[in-house]
């Protein structure tokens, strides 16, 4: 059964970092690229990052860029997600999910995890 299990979540202030991981059944990893998304309450869930299989392809949205960074262990199948200079309206469910290229709209994936919770105090 493909899983996708996200962990790293928590409780961090304002300009705190926080790195959340996503382990990956080796038949999702070995041949999807993997993004990363989250939800706010009240928010429709939205694109944060996604990576390519390879790893050689990245793309982010503007209101993280520089800020987060995803990155891949193929040899762990993991993806992470580095958030530095976290802000409250990172405030979020974070979701890894897997798919066949680098969507950036969440319809476009197979596969979800159950979400990690990040809060981000002011």
């Amino acid at each position: 059964q493909e899983q996708l299990v996200e962990s790293g979540g928590g409780l961090v202030q304002a300009g705190g970092s926080l790195r959340l991981s996503c382990a990956a059944s080796g038949r999702i990893f070995s041949n999807y690229a993997m993004a990363w998304f989250r939800q706010a309450p009240g928010k429709e869930r939205e694109f944060v990052a996604v990576i390519s299989w390879g790893g050689g392809t990245t793309s982010y949205a503007d209101s993280v860029k520089g800020r987060f960074t995803i990155s891949r262990d193929n040899t762990k199948n993991t993806v992470y997600l580095q958030m530095n200079s976290l802000k409250p309206e990172d405030t979020a469910v974070y979701y890894c999910a897997a798919g066949g290229a680098t969507w950036v709209v969440a319809r476009r994936y197979d596969y979800w995890g159950q979400g990690t919770q990040v809060t981000v105090s002011s």
